[in-house]
């Protein structure tokens, strides 16, 4: 690639950095200009067709509207339970567990984070455990910034296996079959028994990296959001938060090593939550010292509700096994709800097809129990218009973001069809990454991962993108394919944390539109730690084994 197509195809990156990052603006002004300026390139020196232009942004259009919707349904759902005075009840519980921030933080977002993405995914975590935190006392903007964190090793699996299931599945395969090029390097294993060896792998070389974010989180709130802006008081929690990272992250690896990729953060998560939850009731591994945000005695409140925890937790108990029971694919009412599609083939001839799946959305299941929610809380008329209308408001800025990002991404992505002779961007510059790496490509490997995730808002994406890829590199310089595949998947979960999409989604729910540059400033350095620590183990692994 010449100098220009290479600015060309760090466009849509360069562009985020710039405008979101540096230049601080709101996405809802970062975004659109980004696309126009991705837009523009991509016709004037990629070549790509200007109805491939277009039919990209249409294709963009309309996947925004399936992340409106469940951004909807979040904050819809939020909204109900703090005017039924359940937000207030769920709130005195976490207290009764720990009154310390630090553990709140850790059970919140890392914990219940982590059963959430196992149940549901599609960025519904950040979704629920942001707004969730800011119930409890805590900043919006640290809300948001911990939730991003916390959503990184479990989206290696995602809703129940997805981004192995399919994202991975499909990344390796070509005409509907496992791809030649993967059979040889895997040594003629099948592709289910590729699949589960890289998921073991994965969270094999996580229990070395993944295992610190819940230290990572509490060090981003002790010196960035807390009185005395200090490191120290995030490090002495390091013994409980290694122990919440290692009470997920090991129950993972075993179901991951004997079960496969369906159920590691899900089953996870439920261990180390009756693991942790315990545990921190009784001061295990925890301070003395009790941390707040404020002086004690401005954060003590009377918490004498009249509403018992069984009903203040039935909303969100009955979202969570409604987001299972419709994505257990042994059961009918997945093939059912998934059928239910509005499809767009072909858009303008291109060649170009998309499809909304309203039903299955996760913010049908959100909107679904906000209406029970209505009825169960007994709400009034009124208070439903206020609520309904609220909501429908704080989508405002959050529609033009992502209306800009989607679009900008879907012509990054499918640039491969240009008069220019040139792969798609991505991959394009995947291709020179390697070029210059050779034999040090797994310290590279997780960089590729995260740029699919961060780029496409989806780590399932990411593997579908860059698997086939990963293995092609991996044959060339000599090195575990199984290997580089982990690091591609643990790459994938780290861009999760600045992806732009759940940035402007978790934003959206706390009333942070605007905001966007700031979080990702604070979510860049544990993405940051994540893959450059992943990259190293993984080179260890290679040279070891």
């Amino acid at each position: 690639m010449t100098f220009l197509t290479t600015l060309t195809a760090l466009t849509p990156i360069l562009a985020i950095f710039l405008l979101l990052v540096l230049l601080r603006l709101p996405a809802s002004k970062a975004m659109p200009l980004s696309l126009f300026i991705t837009a523009i390139l991509a016709v004037l020196v990629w070549r790509v067709p200007y109805l491939h232009t277009i039919a990209s942004v249409v294709e963009g259009l309309i996947i925004s509207l399936s992340i409106l919707w469940i951004l909807f349904g979040a904050i819809l759902l939020l909204n109900t339970l703090t005017v039924a005075g359940a937000m207030e009840r769920i709130r005195a519980m976490f207290f009764s567990i720990s009154p310390d921030r630090r553990v709140q933080a850790i059970i919140v977002a890392w914990l219940f984070g982590a059963f959430i993405e196992g149940a549901a995914g599609f960025g519904t975590p950040a979704a629920i455990t942001a707004p969730l935190m800011v119930a409890l006392g805590f900043p919006p903007l640290a809300a948001v910034v911990l939730a991003l964190t916390a959503n990184s090793s479990p989206v290696t699996f995602g809703a129940l296996g997805t981004t192995f299931q399919i994202g991975m599945t499909r990344g390796l395969q070509q005409g509907g079959e496992m791809a030649g090029l993967v059979s040889q390097a895997t040594g003629g294993l099948t592709l289910p028994q590729v699949i589960h060896t890289v998921a073991a792998q994965a969270v094999q070389i996580d229990l070395f990296v993944g295992s610190l974010i819940p230290l990572f989180q509490v060090l981003l709130l002790t010196r960035f959001f807390g009185r005395n802006k200090s490191w120290r008081e995030g490090f002495v929690m390091w013994k409980f938060a290694l122990f919440a990272g290692i009470s997920f992250l090991l129950p993972a690896y075993l179901v991951a090593l004997f079960l496969g990729p369906e159920f590691p953060t899900l089953i996870g998560a439920l261990v180390a939550m009756l693991i942790v939850i315990p545990a921190a009731r009784k001061g295990f591994l925890i301070p003395k010292d009790v941390w707040y945000f404020e002086d004690p005695t401005e954060e003590a409140q009377s918490f004498e509700q009249p509403m018992s925890l069984q009903r203040a937790w039935l909303p969100y108990i009955l979202l969570t096994v409604l987001l299972v029971l419709t994505r257990l694919p042994f059961l009918p009412l997945k093939s059912f709800l998934q059928s239910q599609s509005i499809q767009f083939n072909d858009i303008f001839g291109t060649g170009i097809s998309t499809s909304l799946e309203p039903l299955y959305l996760p913010g049908t299941i959100f909107v679904l129990v906000s209406l029970f929610s209505f009825w169960f809380f007994k709400i009034q008329s009124n208070n439903r218009h206020q609520v309904i209308s609220q909501s429908l408001g704080r989508l405002v800025s959050s529609a033009i973001a992502l209306g800009g990002a989607l679009p900008m991404v879907r012509i990054f992505i499918n640039s491969g069809v240009n008069l220019a002779g040139l792969e798609s961007m991505p991959i394009e510059l995947a291709r020179q990454a390697s070029d210059l790496v050779g034999q040090y490509w797994p310290l590279i490997a997780p960089l590729i991962g995260s740029l699919g995730s961060f780029l496409a808002g989806s780590a399932t994406f990411s593997n579908m993108m860059f698997s086939l890829f990963q293995v092609s590199v991996a044959a060339q310089v000599n090195l575990s394919p199984f290997i580089i595949l982990a690091l591609q998947a643990l790459g994938a979960n780290a861009g999760n944390m600045i992806c732009v999409l759940n940035v402007v989604a978790a934003a959206s729910v706390v009333g942070l539109s605007g905001k966007e540059g700031s979080i990702i400033r604070y979510t860049l350095m544990p993405m940051l730690y994540y893959i450059l620590w992943a990259g190293i183990v993984g080179f260890l692994f290679v040279a070891l084994f």
